[in-house]
């Protein structure tokens, strides 16, 4: 019997390279998770838009991965972050919050959430509409994240306007962290994986 000639295996293809913002890392699923799947994508309604606002108001001074750790802590804590709820809290809602192990336990940063969502009950067309008026859709895309900048005009004008309505923890910095969080900005790297799934 003769045997059919052997032929070489065909080389594989190479896998394509996965762009991606190099922030996250690539070493924890978290992480990755939340910058492939939610960071960047547009974010609205009142309440959502306020738990955005508190945990970036939390993250000052610490990691974002700290708070993502935390978040789902947070959100029991602060009752899903319904402005109503949180809005009527107490002294005693305040200390309880400070014997919460499970989020980060500063007195400054829980009386600035309780004081935030008593000022978002009170903004004319609510908290989203507010925030969502400095969305920058026509921002150009960045090409690595040396493009990527800390504060700009409009997220200076963002912090002035919640500041003139009375909320604290919101600087400028503060609020370019929360345009690019919710959509208000695309700062994904040109090419980014997370742009794909869009």
């Amino acid at each position: 019997m003769t045997q059919a000639p052997r032929t070489a295996p065909e080389a594989a293809e190479p896998a394509p390279e996965v762009i991606r913002c190099a922030w996250p890392g690539l070493s924890d699923p978290l992480y990755l998770a939340y910058h492939d799947e939610e960071w960047g994508r547009p974010v609205t309604g009142d309440d959502k838009v306020f738990e955005r606002v508190t945990l970036e108001a939390f993250q000052s001074g610490l990691s974002w991965l700290t708070i993502l750790r935390k978040r789902e802590n947070f959100r029991a804590a602060f009752d899903g972050f319904s402005i109503a709820k949180v809005a009527a809290y107490t002294e005693k809602d305040v200390e309880r919050l400070l014997g919460d192990a499970g989020i980060v336990r500063n007195r400054a940063k829980v009386e600035a959430a309780i004081h935030n969502a008593r000022v978002a009950t009170d903004l004319p067309g609510g908290l989203s509409d507010l925030v969502w008026r400095f969305a920058e859709p026509d921002s150009p895309r960045p090409r690595t994240m040396a493009d990527v900048p800390a504060v700009t005009p409009g997220s200076t004008a963002l912090a002035k306007e919640l500041k003139r309505h009375g909320f604290r923890f919101v600087g400028p910095t503060t609020a370019y962290a929360l345009m690019q969080a919710i959509g208000l900005v695309d700062d994904h790297v040109e090419g980014c994986v997370a742009l794909s799934a869009r």
